[in-house]
């Protein structure tokens, strides 16, 4: 018999993580925070409504698919040429010093009993979470300061850009040693080739998205979209299943591919609207769900501390470092490393990836939580300190500000002309109703009468 519960389910879930995304929002929070919150409040480790199932899984690893795809299809590949040799150094630094600090805290917190990784390809994994950098937060809070036309707000940007592109690398070579018994030389053989074949792929699929573009003349358009998700499928089939690449890797590759099309943006615009009203809230209340928030002991809270001061204080250091050799001056460096140290989705995509594939002990996504949900507090309030003192900046003119602000302007402007193509139809549509003839009253006349 057919079980209509997962119908129950996903009302839940889209309701529970709306609602409680639009509560950090009002206190300057992501949104992702909400909806991890929302999974593990409804989840086993709480109130117990919600568990994992076979639908719920399949839907989160389809949302975080599709995530990963439009991630790559907001990557332009011309602002990572144009990023320039401090936004590359701030990227590398900041992505090399906190795997290393990231897989030293892991190793030494193992030995010392704190938790349980297990072995040196889970530290590499802990490492490679607290690569990610989300950027959201910091762009919002030069925003609100005034500070994001200026070289330390386009620094984090063009930073931010390559970060993503950096870890994703760091995931692919790490990910692909996770399978039984791995030989090294067969699996960076296997990267090779991956990549090689992403390249072709990406290439013939850019040639063919042209093709198509010559001969649609501007009628039925869905066909893009349809095209560009048959790509992100396959490409994330073969990473997994021929090249022991993580499904995620191949999803980021065919965004590229399609992001380099003249039909990026529109593409863009019509996996927005699946992406966030149902598959991304479905796959971080997922990771709530599944999430086992340990018994509050003392080497756990301990291990969560040093977690969190490891993930800020590695980006700091990284980022830093990498600003310090692009001659930027000492408060220069520590604004940058600090709008760095925030973290979000990726960093979570990358701890379900670990713990998806066994890698990670499902008791440590309760400090990996803790790290994500404390850093998008304390980067605001600390970037505000830096800031505080600070009166005289040289503003700069740059494309990537643009680009952070050009989703939700797209939205409104899309709002007013469905509004005003809305009033025009109904303005038409009045005009040309038939009107109705005014009848004309006949005059009453005496009627005669004849005498007989």
């Amino acid at each position: 018999m057919v079980s209509y519960q997962f119908l129950m389910d996903l009302a839940l879930i889209l309701l529970s993580t709306k609602l409680l995304s639009m509560a950090t929002l009002k206190i300057h929070m992501p949104q992702v925070v909400g909806s991890l919150m929302a999974g593990l409040i409804l989840g086993p480790s709480i109130l117990n409504v919600l568990t994992e199932t076979q639908f719920l899984s399949e839907m989160s690893e389809l949302g975080v698919i599709v995530l990963m795809f439009t991630a790559g299809l907001g990557t332009d590949i011309k602002e990572l040429k144009k990023a320039g040799k401090s936004g590359f150094l701030v990227a590398l630094c900041g992505v090399l010093v906190p795997l290393v600090m990231g897989a030293g805290l892991a190793y030494f917190g193992g030995q010392a009993g704190l938790i349980d990784i297990g072995g040196f390809l889970s530290d590499l994994f802990v490492g490679t979470i607290l690569t990610a950098t989300s950027v959201s937060i910091t762009v919002e809070t030069l925003k609100e300061m005034g500070k994001l036309n200026t070289a330390v707000g386009n620094t984090i940007l063009a930073a931010a850009l390559i970060d993503d592109v950096l870890g994703l690398i760091v995931l692919t070579l790490v990910s692909s040693f996770a399978g039984d018994g791995a030989n090294i030389y067969l699996v960076l053989v296997k990267i090779a080739l991956f990549f090689v074949f992403a390249l072709v792929l990406g290439l013939l699929a850019v040639r063919f998205f042209d093709w198509m573009t010559e001969r649609s003349s501007g009628r039925d358009l869905h066909r893009f979209p349809l095209m560009a998700f048959v790509l992100c499928l396959v490409m994330s089939y073969c990473a997994e299943v021929y090249f022991g690449v993580a499904d995620i890797i191949g999803a980021f590759g065919a965004g590229l591919a399609v992001a380099s099309t003249s039909k990026a943006k529109f593409i863009e615009s019509k996996f927005e609207p699946i992406s966030s009203l149902l598959l991304t809230p479905i796959f971080f209340a997922s990771i709530g769900i599944s999430a086992q928030l340990p018994a509050a002991s003392g080497k756990m809270l301990l291990f969560s501390v040093l977690l969190l001061a490891v993930a800020v204080f590695s980006k700091l250091v990284g980022c830093g470092l990498g600003a310090k050799i692009c001659h930027f001056d000492s408060q220069e460096c520590v604004q940058i490393g600090t709008g760095m140290a925030c973290r979000g989705e990726v960093a979570l995509i990358v701890a379900n990836k670990g713990l998806s594939m066994g890698v990670l002990n499902s008791m440590f996504m309760g400090p990996v939580i803790i790290t994500v949900i404390c850093c998008s507090i304390l980067t605001p309030v600390m970037l505000k300190v830096l800031f505080r003192n600070q009166t005289e900046v040289s503003l700069q003119e740059s494309n990537l500000v643009d680009k952070y602000s050009e989703t939700e302007q797209l939205d409104l402007v899309s709002e007013q002309l469905l509004q005003a193509n809305r009033a025009l139809m109904e303005g038409g549509a009045k005009a040309k109703a038939p009107k109705k003839p005014k009848q004309r009253r006949q005059p009453v006349r005496a009627c005669a009468v004849k005498e007989k």
